[in-house]
């Protein structure tokens, strides 16, 4: 019992439930496991029961918790309302300057009416991040973090649709081996323009972990907080035209072309280590050329902005070309970013910060420049990002913030219904409390980076505001068990920032969801994910959902980068790609019918709705019906996955897989399976006849573009 109670107070679960109406019980050396993670010994009873007592304690001493939200145009918390009267408050912003004197409140004799957003009391501080002051009479005065947030983010202006793709699989006739940032750029121009799309969602383009070979998956990163240099376009960084071996520098760009070809002419897989060789010998050339005065004063503010978080980065990626990727097994004094040892580290290897340092903002500018043509060419939201679930344990992120860090645990999902062992990420979770305890300024600063530059966020396993499943190092996923985050706070952090860049959340809710946690994100303005073939009435008949009873709050999908594109699902080609590689758990004619049935009764609600006039039997026609039935539906926004817009049969990531396929390495191909650029999917008839299905009926093809100043950049 006293065990339980110890978790329970620091958010520790000690069961969980794999499906409706099962209760299983969490290993009790599980809950030991993520208490000392945590901090708390819970190694025997004696330190249970010390711990227990000190957490009690202070429980009972505290007046307000770690965080406290206050919502715009919301009754205040209780935490605030429930002050002993005449206690005395005091508000300072975070971004005062140490002169500045904080704001005094003093809570008044009476019952606040808690029906109210505020209280004649209460000097609403403006949005943002402070420090919260208590003192109340006759007590020592207690302090906490005060989050002021707005009551939703931003919401997509109106109905729109758009394109969902792995960037590094959009290869054009200007890409080294890979898709860029100038093919991001070049998309978002010509399909905002031609196409009217409102937008162009991407995988995450954080920082790898170096090294060959690369871990090829872009949710897996040395850092979520910087981009990787690896998506510049080269050409288009200004010094390119004043390296003093120009030579040289056409002999590497001629390398890439060859890269190029072999991906789309002679069926080699993207190569990521071979283009990121080119890269950075090219940049390497090019970061020798002094900058402008106007650039150099560019890159000066870049540097202010952002500060140590920047400099830890580039200190990691020098450091790691000298020890290996992996920071803990480097030199022990080098292990900890404030030791003496790391900062003489620092003053020897200055060149190459400097050289990581200007890595990190020739990108930055490139995905400024993808977001501004994405706005130029009319599009509502342009780029949407996308935040990966978490960190490689060796990484930059995990070297720079060790204390935020729950050591020796992985992130993953428990056993269900679909799959009995769990899963296993190998990412590293944030410690909620070290959160709190910091005011969560890691995970402040990692979503200003990844807004600043976006016109939407998409955010992985976004269930994982609320919680998280942690599993010991060493034991099975079955072993693991849930350990939850102050979601009022992670979400209060979430709405103030994606407010002050004026951006679009939304979050992939697919798969187990807590209850409660689709109706808080929907409060708050953060629109879900709808896959198709997801959609059914599973609390009813468990048939296919009609198009009316979707959610408007949401981006619906055929499809994902996880899923079979929908030819393949159309086709049944998932199925039997999936029985060569020896991953069904049942006999493929077995799996293949429950597969064609499934399919059928969609298309057959497709048939019913007028929306497959084509008949059956024709595959590219019913991709056609199944987005004329997504625009059916109430959803905001609209996403078409690319490779559908040609008939491509091949997911991007099989997952169960490992090196049996080529995960996050396929460019994009048409239905035979020929890879096709970006110049060649702009001029395919297949895709235009797909996109006059989204187009409003009668509508032209769009040519317009935004007037100059009509939109932000």
């Amino acid at each position: 019992m006293g065990l339980s109670r110890l978790a329970a107070l620091h958010g520790v679960a000690t069961s969980f439930s794999p499906s409706a109406g099962v209760t299983e019980p969490v290993p009790e050396t599980t809950v030991v496991a993520v208490l000392g993670a945590l901090g708390v010994d819970a190694t025997t009873p004696e330190a249970v029961r010390d711990a227990l007592a000190a957490a009690e304690s202070a429980a009972r001493a505290r007046l307000l918790p770690a965080t406290l939200v206050v919502w715009s145009g919301e009754p205040l918390p209780p935490a605030l309302t429930g002050l002993p009267p005449g206690t005395e408050l005091s508000v300072r912003p975070e971004e005062a300057d140490e002169a500045d004197e904080p704001v005094p409140l003093r809570v008044p004799a009476g019952e606040p009416d808690p029906a109210e957003p505020g209280s004649a009391w209460w000097a609403a501080p403006p949005l943002g991040v402070h420090r919260l002051t208590a003192h109340p009479p006759g007590r020592e005065p207690q302090d906490c973090t005060l989050v002021v947030a707005p009551d939703r983010v931003p919401q997509p202006p109106g109905r729109s649709h758009g394109f969902l793709v792995q960037l590094y699989s959009l290869l054009s006739a200007r890409s080294w081996g890979m898709g860029d940032l100038g093919d991001l750029a070049d998309l978002a121009s010509w399909s905002g323009r031609r196409l009217g799309a409102g937008f162009v969602q991407i995988n995450p383009l954080h920082a790898a972990v170096p090294g060959e070979p690369t871990d090829p998956s872009p949710y897996r990163p040395s850092s979520r907080r910087f981009p990787d240099p690896v998506h510049l376009r080269v050409e288009s960084v200004p010094e390119y035209g004043h390296v003093p071996d120009p030579v040289a520098l056409d002999a590497l760009r001629r390398k890439g072309a060859e890269l190029r070809e072999a991906v789309l002419d002679k069926g080699a897989l993207i190569d990521r280590d071979a283009v990121w060789a080119l890269k950075r010998q090219a940049l390497g050339l090019i970061l020798d050329v002094p900058l402008t005065p106007g650039r150099h004063a560019a890159y000066c503010d870049f540097l202010a902005a952002q500060g140590q978080a920047l400099e830890d980065h580039a200190l990691w990626c020098a450091l790691a070309e000298v020890h290996g990727p992996d920071w803990h097994g480097w030199p022990e004094e080098l292990r900890d970013p404030r030791s003496d040892a790391t900062a003489r580290a620092r003053a020897e290897l200055l060149d190459r910060v400097d050289h990581h340092c200007r890595l990190a903002w020739l990108t930055d500018t490139q995905l400024a420049d993808a977001q501004r043509a994405a706005r130029d060419a009319g599009m509502a939201v342009g780029v949407v990002h996308d935040l990966a679930v978490g960190v490689h344990p060796g990484g930059a992120d995990t070297w720079a913030q060790q204390d935020a860090f729950a050591q020796g645990m992985s992130v993953g999902a428990p056993p269900d219904a679909f799959n009995a062992r769990g899963q296993d990420w190998g990412l590293p979770p944030w410690r909620p409390d070290a959160l709190a305890a910091s005011g969560y300024a890691p995970y402040r600063g990692l979503l200003r980076g990844l807004l600043a530059h976006a016109g939407a966020l998409r955010i992985d396993h976004v269930m994982g505001l609320f919680r998280l499943w942690w599993v010991p190092e060493g034991r099975p996923p079955t072993e693991g068990t849930y350990v939850t985050h102050d979601a009022e706070a992670m979400l209060a952090v979430l709405v103030l920032e994606a407010h002050r860049a004026g951006a679009v959340v939304m979050g992939e809710d697919l798969g187990t969801v807590e209850p409660g946690v689709r109706e808080a994100l929907a409060r708050r303005g953060v629109l879900g994910t709808s896959v198709l073939w997801f959609e059914r009435d599973w609390a009813g008949d468990g048939r296919p959902l009609a198009p009316e009873r979707w959610r408007a709050d949401c981006l619906a999908t055929a499809t994902t980068h996880d899923l079979p594109s929908t030819a393949a699902r159309l086709t049944g080609d998932h199925v039997t790609l999936r029985h060569r590689l020896g991953l069904l758990t049942r006999p493929l004619d077995e799996e293949l019918r429950e597969d064609r049935a499934e399919t059928a009764e969609w298309l057959a609600l497709l048939a019913r709705l007028g929306m497959l006039p084509e008949g059956g039997g024709d595959e590219e026609a019913a991709v056609r019906a199944v987005h004329r039935f997504l625009l059916r539906t109430p959803a905001r926004m609209a996403g078409v996955w690319l490779p559908d817009t040609i008939g491509d049969r091949r997911p991007q990531n099989l997952p169960g897989t490992w090196d049996q396929y080529p995960n996050w390495r396929l460019p994009i191909a048409d239905a035979e399976g020929v890879p096709v650029t970006l110049e060649q999917l702009a001029a395919s008839p297949r895709l235009h006849r797909l996109m006059d299905v989204l187009r409003a009926p009668g509508a032209p093809p769009q040519t317009r573009t935004a007037p100059p100043g009509a939109r932000p950049a």
